[in-house]
């Protein structure tokens, strides 16, 4: 029997921003992660900033764990993954995020993905710590994620091989019976009649068989019937000052 691989530890290594924690901690919550990290945070911790910017992801921040450095922060993981665009000329094994997440899945140990610092990314010493590194495909003239970006694609990702519950579907109302479609496209026939729609006579049969066409394709629930109905028989009376 298989056991389910842990979701893996969000590091923030140095983030310089509260803000950008508090909105890092809300792209984490929406995907189900909720184990965060911070390896020295520049203006400290707590920090009054995150809050807001978590917009109601405060579990993740009230848990998050504070760390001197990054060795200590990913320590008891055994899987370690370093965000960079750049190698920064260390040898290690370049996977994208979905193949990150499926390797997340299924190795056995915990994982970690670490994000560096907002203005420079993480350092070489911070890459060398990884197993391997993570980048995104991403438009080379332009390569400028935020930190909440990077952490949301990961997380995105890790969620499509987790069981998290998908947004409620709205049941939908089954088509109506064909007796009152019926008297929908006979209610149309009565008011274009009179208007001449089908004239010429040598094309009323194609003309109405279209029109029967237009409104059979939509299937119509009883309710969506009656509200055209109700259209069809205010369009029926004088207009009145």
């Amino acid at each position: 029997m298989s056991v389910q691989a842990e979701p893996p530890v969000i590091v923030l290594v140095r983030p310089q921003l509260g803000e950008n924690i508090g909105k890092a901690a809300r792209a984490m919550l929406n995907f189900g992660l909720t184990e965060m990290r911070l390896v020295a945070p520049r203006d400290g911790w707590p920090n009054p900033s995150a809050g807001p910017a978590a917009s109601g992801a405060d579990v993740v921040l009230e848990n998050a764990q504070i760390f001197e450095n990054v060795a200590n922060a990913v320590a008891d993981c055994a899987n370690v993954y370093a965000t960079t665009v750049r190698k920064r000329g260390v040898t290690k094994p370049v996977v994208t995020p979905d193949v990150a997440a499926r390797e997340i899945h299924t190795q056995p140990g915990r994982s970690a993905i670490m994000f560096g610092p907002e203005r420079s990314g993480l350092e070489t010493g911070d890459v060398a710590l990884a197993r391997s590194i993570l980048t995104v495909p991403i438009n080379p003239e332009f390569g400028s994620l935020n930190l909440a970006q990077a952490v949301i694609l990961c997380a995105y990702e890790w969620s499509k091989g987790a069981k998290l519950e998908t947004p409620t579907i709205e049941e939908l109302l089954p088509p109506a019976p064909q007796e009152d479609l019926e008297g929908l496209i006979g209610h149309f026939e009565a008011l274009l009649e009179p208007k001449r729609y089908f004239f010429p006579e040598s094309r009323s049969e194609a003309t109405r068989r279209t029109l029967r066409n237009v409104l059979t394709k939509p299937g119509w629930n009883h309710l969506e019937i009656r509200t055209l109905r109700g259209v069809l028989s205010a369009l029926e009376r004088p207009a009145r000052d």
